[in-house]
C-alpha cells in the first residue's frame, strides 16, 4: 500500500468549492477523459489539480444525486443508489434486513414510492431493492469491478441521518486508501443514515455501497461492487446468501397464515375462520372459502397445512389455489410473523 496524504489537510482548500456545488447543483463542465491526472499525484501540487477534482465533481454530482434515495423500512431509515431505469436499487443488507418486505424508497425531490427488497448476502452487506411503482427513473451507471485503484478520488453520498428535503442528500469527497477482498475503505465522511448509499468514482459511477461507519467518521468501509456482481442472478431472485452478521436469515416454522380449517370429504379443506390482521384476511381470504393447494401441494387434511407452514418462515411467498361458491378462486401472500 503507497502512503496517501491526509485529506484533511485539503479540507479547507475544498470547503468553500464544496458550499457551491450543493448551493448550485448544477451541471455545466464536461467531465475529463479517463484517467483522471490527479489521481496519479500523491496529492494536489497546485490549482490546476484543485480545479480539475471541482471540475469532474460537479460534472458527475447531479447525476449521482438524482439517483441517491432514501430507504424508509419503518423503524428505521437507510440510503441506496437507483442503477436501472426500472427501478432496481442496491443498498446495504443491515439496511434491507430482510428479504420480501415492503419499503418506501423517497426520491431527492421528496416523491415516495413502494418498493420491495430483493436478495441480500448477509457476509458480506450487499442487497438489492426494487421499486414496485412504473418509471423510468433516473439511474447512476455502474463502474467496472477492477476500476478503483488505491489512492484514487471518489465521492460519496447519502442522506445523513434520514431524509431531509430541504437538505438533499449529502456530498463526501475522499480517496480510496484501502482495497481488500470483500471491501474497500475510505476516508469519506459517513454518519448513520448513509448506510446503504453510493460510494462513486470521479466519472460518476457506482463503485461502492457504504456498509460500515467507523468510530472516526473518516474510517469508513464499503462494499465493492464486485460482490453484487459474484451474486447477481441471486440477489435478482430473492435469495437470502450467506450467514450473518450483517442480516439473520429467517427462521423456519415462524411463518403464520392466519386460518382455522376443517378436512372436507370431497377433498380441501374448508375455512372455519380467518384471523382479523392475518396475512390471509388480508390477501382476501373468507370463512367457507375451500382451500385446495398450498403452494401446489395438494391439501387432504388440516395438519398437513400445519406442517407445510412448520417448513416456512415469516415473509415467504405462498399461492393457495381454492373454491368460492364452486368457483375458482387464487390468493397469493406472504406469510406473517408468528408471535
Amino acid at each position: 500500500m503507497r502512503d496517501l496524504p491526509n485529506v484533511s489537510q485539503f479540507i479547507p482548500m475544498f470547503r468553500s468549492a464544496s458550499r457551491l456545488f450543493l448551493l448550485l447543483c448544477v451541471s455545466t463542465f464536461p467531465v475529463d477523459a479517463q484517467p483522471f491526472h490527479f489521481n496519479e499525484k500523491k496529492a494536489p501540487e497546485n490549482l490546476q489539480d484543485i480545479e480539475a477534482i471541482q471540475k469532474a465533481l460537479i460534472s458527475a454530482l447531479q447525476k449521482a444525486r438524482d439517483a441517491t434515495v432514501c430507504i424508509d423500512i419503518g423503524d428505521g431509515s437507510g440510503s441506496g443508489v437507483i442503477i436501472s431505469a426500472d427501478g432496481l436499487v442496491l443498498t446495504a443488507a443491515h439496511v434491507s434486513t430482510g428479504v420480501g418486505k415492503e419499503v418506501t424508497v423517497i426520491m431527492e425531490d421528496g416523491r415516495k414510492l413502494k418498493a420491495e427488497t430483493l436478495g441480500l448476502v448477509a457476509d458480506v452487506d450487499a442487497a438489492m431493492v426494487k421499486i414496485t411503482e412504473k418509471g423510468p427513473f433516473p439511474f447512476a451507471p455502474l463502474g467496472k469491478d477492477d476500476t478503483p485503484k488505491l489512492g484514487d478520488w471518489v465521492f460519496s453520498l447519502g442522506h445523513s441521518g434520514g431524509f431531509d428535503k430541504e437538505r438533499g442528500s449529502v456530498v463526501r469527497l475522499g480517496r480510496l486508501v484501502r482495497i481488500a477482498n470483500s471491501t474497500i475503505q475510505t476516508d469519506c465522511a459517513l454518519i448513520g443514515g448513509d448506510s446503504g448509499g453510493p460510494l462513486f468514482d470521479m466519472s460518476g459511477k457506482v463503485i461502492g455501497i457504504h456498509s460500515r461507519v467507523g468510530e472516526q467518521l473518516q474510517v469508513n468501509m464499503h462494499v465493492p461492487l464486485k460482490e453484487f456482481t459474484n451474486n447477481w442472478d441471486g440477489m435478482l431472485r430473492s435469495e437470502f446468501i450467506g450467514e450473518g452478521p450483517f442480516a439473520q436469515k429467517p427462521e423456519k416454522g415462524s411463518g403464520l397464515l392466519g386460518v382455522a380449517t376443517e378436512a372436507r370429504s370431497a377433498g380441501g379443506l374448508k375455512v372455519l375462520k380467518v384471523g382479523r390482521e392475518t396475512p390471509a384476511e388480508k390477501a382476501g381470504i373468507k370463512e367457507g372459502d375451500v382451500l385446495l393447494k398450498f403452494n401446489g401441494t395438494a391439501l387432504e387434511k388440516r395438519e398437513q397445512l400445519q406442517e407445510l407452514i412448520k417448513e416456512m418462515a415469516a415473509g415467504d411467498k405462498v399461492e393457495i389455489e381454492g373454491l368460492r361458491g364452486g368457483k375458482p378462486q387464487t390468493f397469493k401472500l406472504k406469510l406473517g410473523e408468528r408471535n
